[in-house]
């Protein structure tokens, strides 16, 4: 039976082929994810500028539909310009989470350079105080914590760095009781240098790689854990603009005017998204740099 040369596939009829994909330098992609974050904090940064109106002050006709009379996402149920908050929720929202991964590792890492460089009962003690906080499902505590304090932005913030910190303090302890068994270490404690020097210049800067991509790799998860304690009430009292308060506080007009809770939600998976990726390409970047 013959057979059309139209029949037979792409890639085995005689002198076709199928033009190859182009191919992307890992790195650049790795780079240019990391660079989301600089971006991202400029925006934020940017937001008294690049917010059309006030966030607070209503500017137009309620329940406006996005596009209509110039309002980008449209208005809110008193006419507030609902791009303007998502702009200055997502401010909050960015600066809370860097806030909260730079109070970690500065607690977190310094608990864990103590506890791996002295080692003892030092160590044991730290340590133990250390599981005792893993151990307390860190959901359940920050909203204890922010229920004791008072609802607020710096009791939400003070609530999450207390359930956040153990993770880097496991994480840097581990790092540093592996590096002081190196050669080099032990060479520097026989040489008699001093335990401040020895942390300092041989043990702290080893670690430091690590816990920075883990934070990186947090500023995702941080964003939700904010934005989960906004919608519960638990973050700043209207009506300030936050992206997790004002889809709760519009969960009504879901079914007639979904724009309104819906644009500060994707204000969150945006930003949730982006610092997700970024921690992904810095933890390859790590990764890449240590393999050369």
């Amino acid at each position: 039976m013959a057979i059309a040369l139209s029949d037979v596939p792409l890639a085995r009829q005689p002198g076709r082929r199928i033009p190859a994909l182009p191919r992307v330098n890992p790195m650049v992609v790795n780079w240019i994810g990391f660079s989301l974050v600089i971006v991202v904090t400029l925006i934020v940064l940017a937001v008294p500028i690049l917010a059309p109106y006030d966030p607070l002050t209503p500017v137009g006709m309620p329940l406006q539909s996005p596009g209509r009379n110039g309002f980008l996402l449209g208005t809110d149920s008193i006419g507030r310009d609902i791009l303007s908050r998502v702009l200055y929720g997502a401010r909050s929202s960015w600066f809370a989470a860097l806030v909260v991964v730079a109070v970690g590792l500065f607690i977190g890492g310094l608990v864990g350079l103590i506890a791996g460089a002295t080692g003892g009962w030092v160590d044991t003690v730290l340590m133990r105080v250390t599981d005792a906080f893993l151990s307390l499902p860190a959901p359940v505590l920050a909203i204890a914590v922010v229920a004791a304090l008072g609802p607020g932005f710096a009791h939400t913030l003070i609530a999450v760095s207390i359930v956040w910190w153990p993770f880097y303090a496991r994480l840097v302890r581990g790092e540093v009781a592996r590096l002081a068994a190196r050669p080099h270490v032990e060479a520097a404690k026989l040489a008699g240098v001093s335990p401040f020097r020895l942390a300092g210049r041989h043990l702290l800067p080893g670690a430091v790689p690590n816990a920075i991509v883990a934070a990186s790799l947090d500023i995702g998860t941080l964003i939700l854990t904010l934005a989960a304690l906004s919608f519960l009430g638990l973050g700043q009292s209207a009506p300030a603009p936050e992206l997790g308060a004002d889809s709760a506080r519009n969960l009504s007009y879901f079914l007639q005017q979904w724009w309104i809770p819906v644009m500060p939600g994707l204000g969150v998976l945006v930003l949730a998204l982006v610092g997700n990726i970024a921690g992904d390409c810095l933890r390859n970047l790590m990764k890449s740099r240590g393999e050369r």
